[in-house]
């Protein structure tokens, strides 16, 4: 199932909406509402504080050594 969400400014009582070509002549449903704070706040993602899992990895040896026989074990 395609679906396909835009938001869009209505400064009339017309809408244009492009189709993709792979829906052309198939049966679709379109939905049409209000974006209000509401719907906004629902969708809206908190960023993920990765400050207590970020550090600095502390490494003895070759890094590119390693990297080189990790890959040669493919």
């Amino acid at each position: 199932m395609t679906a396909i969400r835009k938001i869009l400014s209505v400064k009339g009582s017309y809408l244009k909406i492009e189709i993709p070509e792979d829906l052309k002549g198939k049966d679709i449903e379109v939905i049409i509402l209000p974006l209000n704070e509401e719907n906004t706040k629902k969708t809206a993602r908190k960023k993920y504080d990765f400050s207590d899992i970020a550090g600095k990895l502390k490494w003895r040896g070759d890094a590119v050594a390693v990297q080189r026989s990790m890959r040669d074990e493919w």
